[in-house]
């Protein structure tokens, strides 16, 4: 029976009601600190901006932050809110300075939402301004008023603003700051803005060479330059690039020294201006992926009033400079093209490396498209183009209103496949199954995705082979047993996606399937454990309870499975670390060829948990065999 809807029904909300009750739509996802886009960091990045904008406008040249468990606190060394209006910049939306184009032309927040959000998203706020020798304050607790200082006392501290705030743990659950993320948050203020210093509980983070140091150090212990990073900059932008041996596109872009994670308006001006210019210097067509095959580089204008795609500005949507100014395509183009056709006439060393490495590239993808022709072939004659793939109706390179629910998952074995295909949303989930162990593809070429079948098919299945343009799937889920051979697997599937696809990773869309370990129940409640800490809390609380250890997928029956891959679904994501040295070491000791050095860690590491089977064995319970439950 459909409920009824009436006059009554309708509500006006609050902006802080609607900031709590909606907070993605102002900060993205939630999360629990695990991820570097959760909405924790969100909120830090929103309360320096502000301090940044101070900076740019030529206030302050230090920003200290302290991060303890959950507390944060933001102290910059601007001009300082103006007293008088503390309490309508923290709390009342479309409030600020930012609207005055006067006062901050090319500042990174201006819809006078982002302190706001922080505000009512936390459980404790407190905000000070010092300015002329005084000083005021106000907290606050989930967005409302909890002390404020009526009236102005003096101060002997320098003019800036303090930010203190606990971000709330009914909107955000449980969640850890992880100070890798803020660090390296903290490098990229560093490097837009040169001169300014920020400190994160004392360590001290600051650039002189802005965006050439950026490169430095995100290419330090990783692919080698072919040629010195070049760094090229004017006023309103800066852009710095070189080439190394891999085969794909790497690139930082910032607006108004915000990190906009998904590029824009002004990375495509570049990456267009870049070919046509490197076209024109050396008097040859050559095809735009040759030229930006294994290109690193980093992008940074300035634009006023800038129009971003979402309240979390990782994308530009803004086309011009300035409202009635040139657009974004003509100011990078007239640039790229005037000062990187300069630099090599200067530099005939960095040309010549450069066109070597574009007929490299030229000719890899020549030797390939044969390749690529026998694969596509071979797949007709035997018929296999679907054979691994049980697909789903919605995909994200469609118009499907479900399209940003699409997931594949890849899983091992016909057993896992099966319960997960008979579980899943045939609408957004897609099931490829792998036949086994994948085939270590670390250190080979681009070849052995099309002549291993398997990667053949898998790369197909995803829509990947000329980019992530047409990624048919939002999210590339990793479905393998909890054991050593599913590890294996696991990290057989993470090297092939390193190796030829790494802006998977980077775009945030693969991730791993967290399925439960143990089943506890009895005949009233069932519970699920993802640990040994859930398992030994479920056993204090259910009464005489069965146990089941769910060691493979397949062991997992479809009923249950469903649960798992739900609206409870639990995705850990695969996150490439801000310099790539580690994980190059990584795979080079863990699937390169050095087999007795590895043997000599196990060796070494090797661990026997005799302490766990005996308690194990100790525990009155009964133990169902994981067969037998599915």
């Amino acid at each position: 029976m459909a409920a009824d809807y009436n006059e009554e029904h309708i509500r006006s909300l609050e902006p802080r009601e609607h900031i709590r009750l909606r907070p993605g739509m102002y900060i993205g996802k939630l999360g629990d600190g695990s991820s570097q886009d959760d909405g924790i960091y969100i909120l830090l990045k929103e309360v320096i901006d502000n301090c940044i904008d101070e900076f740019v406008m030529g206030n302050g040249k230090q920003i200290d932050i302290e991060i303890e468990e959950t507390f944060v606190r933001v102290r910059d060394y601007g001009r300082g809110i103006p007293l008088g209006k503390l309490k309508d910049c923290a709390s009342i939306i479309n409030t600020g300075a930012k609207y005055d184009s006067e006062a901050f032309k090319k500042s990174v927040g201006l819809n006078g939402v982002g302190i706001k959000a922080v505000n009512f998203l936390s459980e404790f706020f407190e905000i000070a301004a010092f300015r002329d020798k005084q000083t005021k304050g106000i907290t606050f607790a989930h967005g409302l008023i909890t002390e404020e200082m009526k009236k102005a006392i003096k101060s002997a501290e320098p003019s800036g603003t303090m930010v203190s705030f606990e971000p709330d743990r009914e909107i955000f659950g449980t969640y850890a700051w992880n100070l890798e993320f803020v660090e390296t948050m903290l490098r990229n203020y560093a490097y837009l803005n040169t001169g300014l210093t920020l400190s994160l509980n004392g360590k001290k983070f600051k650039s002189k060479n802005g965006l050439l140091d950026l490169l430095t150090e995100n290419l330090e212990g990783g692919e080698k330059p072919i040629y010195p990073i070049v760094h090229l900059a004017d006023t309103d932008i800066e852009i710095a690039f070189t080439h190394t041996e891999q085969s794909g596109e790497e690139y930082y872009s910032f607006v108004n020294g915000q990190h906009t994670t998904m590029g824009g308006n002004h990375l495509a001006a570049f990456r267009e201006a870049f070919v046509s210019t490197v076209r024109t210097h050396f008097k040859k067509q050559y095809d735009a992926p040759d030229v930006r095959s294994g290109i690193v580089a980093a992008i940074s204008v300035k634009v006023e009033d800038p129009i971003f795609e979402s309240q979390t500005k990782t994308k530009l949507g803004s086309t011009h400079m300035a409202p009635g100014g040139e657009t974004i395509r003509t100011f990078v183009g007239n640039f790229v093209g005037l000062q990187l056709d300069n630099h090599l006439h200067r530099k005939k060393e960095v040309a010549d490396a450069m066109v070597e490495k574009i007929l490299r590239s030229e000719h890899e993808r020549k030797e390939l498209k044969g390749i690529k022709k026998l694969a596509r072939d071979r797949a007709k004659q035997s018929k296999v183009h679907n054979k691994k793939l049980r697909d789903c109706r919605a995909h994200l390179n469609s118009k499907h209103k479900l399209a940003l629910e699409s997931t594949l998952f890849i899983t091992e074995g016909d057993s896992a496949s099966g319960s997960i295909t008979k579980a899943r949303n045939v609408d957004t989930q897609a099931v490829f199954s792998l036949r086994g162990k994948p085939l270590n593809s670390y250190g080979m070429s681009r070849k052995v995705v099309y002549q291993n079948e398997e990667f053949n098919l898998l790369q197909a299945a995803l829509g990947i082979e000329d980019g992530l343009e047409d990624l048919r799937y939002n999210k590339v889920v990793l479905a393998t047993d909890a054991d050593v051979d599913g590890m294996h697997i696991r990290l057989l599937a993470m090297t092939f996606f390193l190796q030829f696809f790494p802006d998977l990773i980077r775009e945030g869309h693969l991730y791993i399937l967290e399925t439960p370990l143990f089943r506890v129940r009895n005949k009233q409640e069932t519970r699920y454990c993802y640990t040994e800490e859930e398992r030994q809390s479920a056993l204090a609380e259910v009464k005489n309870p069965e146990i089941t250890r769910f060691k493979g997928l397949g062991e997992i029956s479809p009923d249950e499975f469903k649960h798992f891959i739900g609206e409870n679904v639990r995705l850990a994501p695969v996150e490439i670390p801000p310099k790539p040295k580690i994980i190059q070491d990584l795979l080079a000791f863990y699937m390169g060829k050095n087999t007795p050095d590895r043997q000599e860690f196990i060796i070494k590491n090797l661990k026997i948990e005799t302490d766990i089977i005996e308690e194990e064995a100790e525990e009155p319970v009964a133990v169902e065999a994981g067969a037998e439950a599915a």
